[in-house]
């Protein structure tokens, strides 16, 4: 593989190169124009249309920005033969150049092609040994949004075998300032083909630490919308986030490739029916977390229904029209066996009734019509007989009985949940009213299940869950109601669990989401931290995860590692000139440590005149180290990670096992360079 090649002389092809990239750069400056002079006061037909068509063409206008950073294109496909015509005599190959989004020049004909295009494919997974009928792929260099450097490769040569490229690495190793970029320069094939896997079915996506796997599911969200584009805009799309300081740092991400329209929420935004902030004992949320809530709930949400114990009779003018008491029970019973949502069967009990009173006008001669029935199911009698049979269901306060009403619990959970089980969950001071409850965040996961008993959730067209393996059972449950006429992208480490209900088989958690036949996919090799840094990580895979593969690092150069072990009285310094060491050279620095250690090495940091970022500020050229939390550091990366003091991030937690996943996810945030700082000794899983 040839190095990198360098400007040189005014025929140079990277001089041809960067007069390409002006040209396409004016011709989106032409295409933005040409929207933004569009005028639509002739073409609607009223406010409405306007206002949509209006919305429509600003999004269209965000969407073809020129970022300024942001390469325009970042390769480029010669290809042997006319798309379509291999192996025709006299056929000529075209080039491609592949970026984020198409442009086109004043004749319409393509300048850069969207990476999701199905030509530019053969970019990601073209090999010397699988070419895909590609003579020559280039990569581009750029530094700064300036094209600095081109690399070549030749794939009709298959005597040399495939080689590492620089540029690639160059790229995957550059360095982070402000929130996570797209990688969809750096794209490997096994990540490409979980990208492009139909909308059909979902894919659950086991990455090991920095293997690309928000990258890639943020990227398939992508695909799919070019793909699928006027389905998706009828039936949404949603990324699913563990925290709002995650969901900020990927938000940059879909923008980049000209996605505008794309949803973010976490869990609890999904369940916010109620105000949440109250806590529950470990022992309790794992309770509440647990698949057999579900069931319970069924049970409560069901109980109110009775069997009549006396006819409806409905008035119309002089006639009275009577249904006995037990044709009303067949129709619930056949009701119930349905198994149909609690609102839809109750909705449909007084039709029900109704067309009975009209079967029986029918027979006396009459010829009602469907007007009829309606006014029948809304009369007065009618409405009494199902207000009593079939009440109306409030979730929030269901849940609420549930939870403060002894006897309604034991009721209900008999022969599901144990008599300790219960009175794990049941409060020890019953709320008076939904207002003013104390609702922890699985309470609400709670009620948004018997939300879903009463009332469908309404169903999305993809959903991408991230960090998937935190997630209790009835939180699965929770996002699977979102999806299940459409589907989903799962993506977590089981190594990376760190909550007391986090899964440890993705089969079980597929089957708690709805989704039992998704595929699920490996990713072990990584991209993103360095090879020294994921050995030393992976000591810890044996007793967190046993069974799970290791990752492994493409990455060439080792990386900056250190352990420093310093007196229990010089740690603040020790952390603080690490830090200080890191800045020195270029990137985004994060100090990660445990909880009960944040105020002290805040003030620390302020005493030491180094200004500190919570996680989710942005990062700066002037402001480049952020202060995290260990139980917030999921998901984020950072070029040099100071950790402090393991052994405390392992104390942190409720128990070992919980604590080593918390110190396995801080170990693997860097992308350069990891230091690590302590007094206390180290966790024995990490001695080897």
């Amino acid at each position: 593989m040839p190095a990198p090649v360098p400007p040189s002389h005014h025929h140079d092809p990277l001089e041809r190169e960067r007069a390409h990239l002006a040209a396409s750069r004016s011709a989106l400056r032409a295409m933005r124009a040409d929207v933004e002079a569009l005028d639509i006061k002739d073409v609607t037909a009223n406010w409405v249309n306007a206002v949509v068509l209006q919305s429509q063409i600003e999004d269209r206008i965000a969407a073809l920005a020129d970022l300024a950073h942001t390469p325009l294109f970042f390769g480029r496909l010669d290809y042997l033969h006319a798309p379509g015509a291999e192996g025709a005599e006299g056929a000529e190959g075209e080039q491609f150049y592949i970026g984020r989004r198409h442009v086109h020049d004043a004749d319409g004909d393509p300048m850069v092609i969207d990476w999701r295009a199905p030509v530019s494919q053969p970019f990601y997974r073209a090999s010397k040994k699988d070419p895909q009928d590609v003579g020559l792929r280039r990569r581009f260099g750029y530094t700064g949004g300036e094209l600095t450097a081109y690399e070549d490769e030749d794939l009709t040569d298959a005597s040399g075998g495939d080689q590492a490229s620089q540029l690639l690495q160059s790229e995957i190793e550059r360095p982070r300032v402000g929130p996570m970029r797209d990688i969809v320069a750096t794209i490997q094939p096994e990540q490409d083909e979980i990208v492009r896997a139909g909308i059909g079915g979902t894919v659950c996506v086991q990455g090991a630490p920095g293997t690309g796997k928000t990258a890639v599911g943020l990227h398939r969200v992508a695909y799919l919308l070019y793909a699928h584009r006027e389905r998706l805009a009828r039936t949404g799309t949603l990324v699913i986030g563990p925290n709002r300081s995650f969901l900020h740092y990927i938000e940059q991400v879909l923008p980049a490739l000209g996605e505008l329209n794309v949803a973010q929420a976490t869990v609890d935004d999904l369940v916010a029916h109620v105000d949440v902030w109250g806590n529950d004992s470990p022992a309790a949320a794992l309770i509440k977390g647990d698949a057999r809530m579900a069931e319970v709930l069924r049970r409560a949400v069901r109980s109110g229904v009775t069997m009549p114990d006396e006819a409806v009779v409905v008035v119309r003018g002089s006639r009275r029209w009577r249904v006995p008491a037990y044709e009303i029970e067949e129709m619930v019973r056949e009701l119930l066996a349905r198994d149909i949502r609690y609102g839809a069967a109750r909705e449909a009990l007084p039709q029900r009734i109704a067309h009975a009173v009209l079967v029986r006008m029918e027979e006396a001669g009459e010829a009602p019509d469907d007007r009829v029935q309606d006014a029948v199911a809304r009369s007065t009698a009618v409405k009494a007989a199902v207000k009593a049979i079939w009440p109306a269901v409030d979730p929030a306060k269901l849940v609420l009985r549930l939870l403060s009403d002894k006897e309604f619990l034991a009721e209900h959970a008999e022969g599901v949940l144990s008599p300790a089980e219960q009175r794990e969950i049941r409060w020890a001071k019953p709320a008076r009213s939904v207002r003013t409850a104390k609702w922890s965040a699985a309470d609400a996961v709670l009620i948004d299940e018997a939300s879903d008993l009463v009332a469908r959730t309404h169903s999305l067209g993809h959903v991408v869950l991230d960090e998937a393996q935190d997630l209790s059972p009835m939180q699965y449950r929770a996002v699977g109601r979102r999806c299940t006429t459409g589907s989903a992208t799962i993506l977590g480490d089981l190594a990376q669990g760190t909550t007391p209900w986090a899964t440890s088989s993705w089969r079980e958690a597929l089957a708690h989401l709805g989704k039992p036949e998704a595929a699920v996919e490996e990713l072990t090799q990584g991209f993103r931290v360095p090879r020294e840094v994921i050995a030393y990580a992976s000591r810890l895979l044996p007793a967190i995860a046993p069974g799970l593969a290791a990752a492994t690092s493409v990455r060439e150069s080792p990386g900056d590692f250190a352990v420093r072990q310093v007196a229990a009285d010089a740690l603040d310094a020790a952390v603080v000139e690490a830090c200080r060491r890191a800045l020195s050279y270029e990137g985004s620095i994060g100090l990660i440590a445990a909880d009960d250690r944040f105020g002290e090495l805040a003030a620390a940091l302020s005493a030491a005149g180094l200004p500190w970022l919570h996680p989710g500020e942005e990062t700066s050229a002037e402001a480049r180290l952020t202060l995290v939390p260990a139980p917030l550091a999921k998901g984020l990366e950072y070029d040099h990670v100071v950790l402090d003091e393991p052994a405390a991030v392992v104390a942190g937690e409720p128990d070992e096992r919980t604590g080593l996943r918390r110190l396995y996810v801080a170990l693997t945030r860097a992308v350069s360079g990891l230091t690590i700082v302590h007094a206390q000794p180290l966790p024995a899983q990490l001695l080897g």
